[in-house]
């Protein structure tokens, strides 16, 4: 499935292309969307890879206190949860292709969080950002219950206010800065690759969605 969306990286700009924008090629079409998918981190590395998606932005949302921390948010005080803003163009992939990404990149059945990580602050939504949104998520949410057979507890929320966590949680997953773990000193990177194996996210969503996981390698 991810053949279709993987992002290409471009050392240069060709000569079609500088042409192109010379020409007055066709604007993006800028788009922004708003998921909660447990840790941000998994998210900003999934929807990073998806061609289209210009910029991943871990923060938070869906609470009551304004420019809240990470610890005040996992303390479970502020009614936030920890999100991922996509800004993507839709002209390359649509808002409908994000969700169905999304869906199948987590654990719609379970309301207490997401894999080892429990509370609140860590539980999955869609915050639809106008009524097209909101009708294209429950459209999505609907077809994924129909293939699974199953009802997903994952809900579509209003608009909601992001907040930008530290730059610390920013592009954790390639971050090369050494952080201490339980098994030692360790990149971040590195970090970020035993805590997903460790807490079977990709294990648990392949259970779920088989071959339709996209990021599951």
């Amino acid at each position: 499935m991810m053949n279709g969306f993987a992002k290409t990286k471009y050392t240069a700009l060709g000569a079609a292309a500088l042409l192109a924008t010379a020409f007055g090629a066709p604007a993006a079409k800028a788009e922004t969307a708003l998921v909660a998918g447990g840790c941000f981190w998994c998210v900003e590395a999934d929807f990073e890879k998806v061609k289209g998606v210009s910029e991943v932005v871990s923060g938070f949302a869906g609470g009551d206190v304004a420019n809240p921390t990470y610890k005040q948010v996992t303390g479970g005080d502020t009614g936030h949860l920890e999100v991922a803003q996509i800004e993507f163009d839709e002209s390359q992939v649509s808002y409908a292709q994000i969700i169905d990404l999304f869906l199948r990149s987590i654990d719609p059945f379970d309301a207490g969080g997401q894999f080892c990580d429990r509370g609140e602050s860590y539980s999955t939504a869609i915050f639809a950002l106008n009524d097209r949104q909101a009708r294209i998520a429950q459209e999505r949410v609907a077809a994924a219950e129909a293939e699974l057979g199953r009802k997903i507890v994952t809900p579509v929320r209003g608009a909601a206010e992001f907040y930008p966590a530290e730059e610390y949680h920013q592009d954790y997953y390639k971050g090369d800065e050494l952080v201490l773990t339980r098994r030692g000193p360790k990149s971040k990177a590195n970090a970020y690759d035993f805590y997903r194996d460790a807490c079977r996210r990709d294990e648990r969503v392949r259970e779920i969605w088989g071959n339709d996981a996209p990021f599951t390698g």
